[in-house]
């Protein structure tokens, strides 16, 4: 049987595979459908004004992560898998990244899988560590790509090296069980990080514009200062508590953020914009998911809430009437802090799933139905 591997080694270099390139890929001709400057009209609830309210200035003393160095046409990406990975999806990710002009990097560990009962890892702890640590260090890779989620990635924080990633940041991006990456990237390292599609979990999965579009808009630099993210028109946001609020905008997986709670890698909320989804979590499951991070105090220096997609709550009921069964759960933890709430935000595991830039200074409007870059997110 083959064991996960802990404790970890110090990591110097991890084996590579490379494939050609093929191709090249202008940015700039992407379709930003869904996240153009434009306010699109929101869904209130009762009692809401209809109309839109200036929206104020950004905080002058706010401080956000870092920002990253943009990802260029015809860029080398590796492709790596910091929890699971599939059979042949690696090498099927790759082919869509050539496709795009970009040159895939396959890092070894996102083609292996370990026998039961560790069958849920891409590889042992060590490889995964070693081909997290060798993407980032490698200065001819422009971005790293989780390949999908799954479960695992908490076993890596206390073993990453978060100055060799500080030193070598770059877009890192995935969601799902790369919360817990995430999370201790912000505390460790202090880098903007993408909260955005992974390529086999939903860009092989083909889910639906503008995916792909918003994310390498992002990435690419062609979203600044100023830039608002819209939700397509069909896939709007709901207004649960008017108002406009600035902050870090910090979270990802509900279920993620409260098992690293009392470790040296929770989230921290202090003056942040919380964004929360989840998947596969029933009701009851959320209440105490909330209830155990009131308990710990994460919700005390909250500025606005953006709540995304919570999908396969129920089997009763389909996706969008089951996300409303979460809204009277939230509206109880947050309706007496007075603070603004925008919920069914398209993005966590439904679909469309719009990139967010964890760390970054943003602005919640609810009214717009949006969000407002207030820094650069790629320089």
């Amino acid at each position: 049987m083959t064991l996960p591997g802990k404790p970890l080694p110090n990591i110097g270099s991890a084996r590579r595979s490379f494939l050609k390139q093929s191709g090249a890929l202008c940015l700039s001709a992407l379709a930003l459908a869904g996240c153009a400057s434009r306010a699109p009209t929101g869904r209130h609830t009762p009692g809401a004004t209809g109309s839109q309210r200036p929206t104020p200035p950004p905080p002058p003393n706010g401080k956000g992560a870092t920002p990253v160095p943009a990802l260029r046409s015809g860029a080398r990406v590796a492709i790596v898998a910091p929890a699971s990975a599939g059979i042949n999806a690696a090498d099927d990710a790759a082919e869509w990244l050539q496709a795009r002009g970009f040159v895939p990097q396959v890092m070894p560990a996102s083609r292996a899988r370990l026998d039961p009962p560790y069958d849920y890892l891409a590889g042992n702890d060590a490889d995964r560590l070693a081909d997290l640590h060798a993407a980032f260090a490698d200065p001819d890779v422009g971005a790293v790509w989780c390949l999908q989620g799954g479960f695992g990635s908490w076993r890596l924080l206390d073993h990453v090296d978060y100055a060799l990633l500080r030193r070598h940041a770059k877009p890192f991006i995935g969601y799902s069980d790369i919360t817990a990456l995430h999370l201790a990237i912000q505390r460790h390292a202090g880098f903007v990080t993408f909260h955005g599609p992974m390529l086999a979990q939903d860009l092989l999965a083909g889910k639906r514009e503008p995916t792909e579009s918003a994310l390498l808009a992002m990435v690419s630099g062609q979203m600044g200062p100023g830039s608002w993210i819209t939700p397509p028109l069909d896939a709007q946001a709901t207004e649960l508590v008017p108002g406009v609020a600035s902050g870090r905008l910090i979270g990802g997986n509900l279920a993620l953020i409260a098992a690293l709670t009392g470790t040296r890698n929770a989230i921290d909320t202090r003056d942040a914009i919380l964004f929360i989804e989840d998947v596969n979590e029933a009701v009851p499951r959320v209440d105490r998911l909330l209830g155990q991070l009131a308990a710990a105090g994460k919700f005390d220096g909250v500025k606005g809430v953006l709540v995304g997609n919570f999908t396969r709550v129920t089997a009763r009921m389909d996706d969008d009437q089951a996300q409303g069964l979460i809204y009277p759960l939230i509206l109880d933890q947050f309706r007496a802090r007075n603070i603004p709430i925008l919920a069914g935000w398209p993005s966590g595991h439904g679909d469309p799933n719009l990139t967010l830039p964890l760390g970054a200074l943003v602005t919640l409007d609810t009214a717009r139905g949006a969000l407002r870059l207030d820094q650069p997110v790629v320089v």
